[in-house]
């Protein structure tokens, strides 16, 4: 129902700029968000956004990401600069209400 991409490995310092891409037989998508997730730690809530465009950040990355979505795609961003090695988890995708989720996409930052 949600693909995510846009994961990989880059140096800290660096970006990266995650999608994800909601299915046609999701309607009526009010929040898209990211979450992350590392071995051993709960689902963390990274950056959320509403059918209008607000947005809302976790204190740990604001400043740095940036979360950004395209109604008509029904895809949502995640802009990611300066990227530190504490970045490094898997990332997902959500959207409500329906609570779908997206497969992960890993990110790796090295030092």
């Amino acid at each position: 129902q949600l693909q995510a991409s846009g994961g990989g490995l880059v140096q800290a310092g660096g970006s990266l700029r995650l999608s994800c891409v909601a299915s046609g037989s999701i309607f009526n998508i009010q929040v898209m968000s990211w979450h992350r997730q590392t071995p051993g730690k709960k689902r963390e809530l990274v950056a959320a956004i509403n059918s209008g465009g607000g947005a809302t950040y976790v204190d740990s990355i604001r400043g740095r990401f940036t979360i950004s979505r395209d109604n008509a795609k029904k895809t949502v961003y995640l802009q990611m600069n300066s990227l530190k090695r504490e970045d490094t988890a898997t990332y997902y995708c959500a959207v409500a209400p329906g609570n779908y989720w997206g497969q992960g996409t890993q990110v790796t930052v090295s030092s």
